[in-house]
């Protein structure tokens, strides 16, 4: 059981590096979206150590605020969920397949949370919980055309009797997840979320995966012992990781991710550097 939490919002605020009023309007929708992408990393990294990610409130705040770590989805909009209720959003959690890099043929599980936003009379997505592709800006839920975002223009179109939210690569509209509108309670949540990062078969148990968002339009990542800089479409810096202590720097420089010298994401024939 999930117990109430009353959010500390000013630790929340400066957590993020934001100042500003804690009020529900579009304009601080906007600020939080753009200064949590940029502040929290998207990390799978306890999972790889075998810990089982606990979305009780208070210890998501714990974690992402005052221990200054990250996580994915369910650990990022979950917490924005309990915040952005607590300040006064009218906020609805919802449901979706991550289809980064998979065909249309292809069916993924449901394991994506995000947020709905109803505000002025119009719904937003609100999605802190998506990897290098998180959103630095909210995106209307039901409109037609490209939307511009602090970082890749997105758009949401319906299809096969689906929405599909898509962002533009700079060539083309490549599907980020699919959706249809079904709210995720908290039983959905905590099922997805225990499938995700103890099945040996999930896809946060096979790869390391690391990314934040840069105020000036980049993003940044690694995935497995690949580190990538880039720019819409172009890559302004590509190198590997070499070792585990590689590692350990790099997500220290580039993320303000901090572990003890001896820190290892799990072990032995691992597509990631563990020694």
């Amino acid at each position: 059981m999930i117990s109430p939490h009353v959010f500390h919002l000013q630790a929340y605020g400066e957590r993020i590096g934001y100042a500003g009023p804690m009020e529900p309007t579009l304009e601080v929708l906007r600020s939080i979206s753009e200064r949590h992408v940029c502040s929290i990393p998207f990390e799978n990294l306890d999972v790889l150590q075998g810990r089982e990610i606990n979305l009780d409130p208070a210890i998501l705040e714990q974690k992402l605020v005052n221990s200054r770590r990250g996580g994915y989805c369910f650990e990022q909009n979950g917490l924005m969920l309990g915040i952005l209720a607590q300040i006064g959003f009218e906020v609805t959690p919802l449901s979706g397949r991550v289809r980064i890099d998979a065909p249309r043929d292809y069916l993924p599980p449901r394991t994506h949370l995000f947020l709905n936003i109803h505000l002025e009379g119009q719904d937003w997505i609100f999605d802190v919980g998506v990897g290098g592709f998180s959103l630095t800006s909210p995106i209307l839920r039901h409109a037609e055309g490209k939307q511009a975002t602090l970082h890749e223009p997105r758009r949401v179109i319906f299809e096969e009797g689906r929405f599909f939210h898509q962002a533009w690569t700079g060539k083309d509209w490549v599907d980020v997840y699919e959706f249809t509108g079904e709210p995720m309670p908290l039983i959905d949540r905590e099922v997805s979320n225990w499938w995700t990062c103890t099945n040996p078969n999930a896809k946060f148990r096979r790869i390391l995966a690391c990314s934040r968002s840069g105020e000036d339009g980049q993003r940044l990542s690694i995935l497995n012992n690949r580190f990538t800089r880039r720019c819409g479409a172009d890559v302004l810096e590509q190198f590997e990781v070499d070792s585990a202590d590689h590692l350990l720097r790099v997500l220290s420089s580039e993320f303000r991710l901090d572990f003890p010298a001896r820190t290892r994401f799990g072990s032995g024939d691992q597509p990631w550097p563990t020694a």
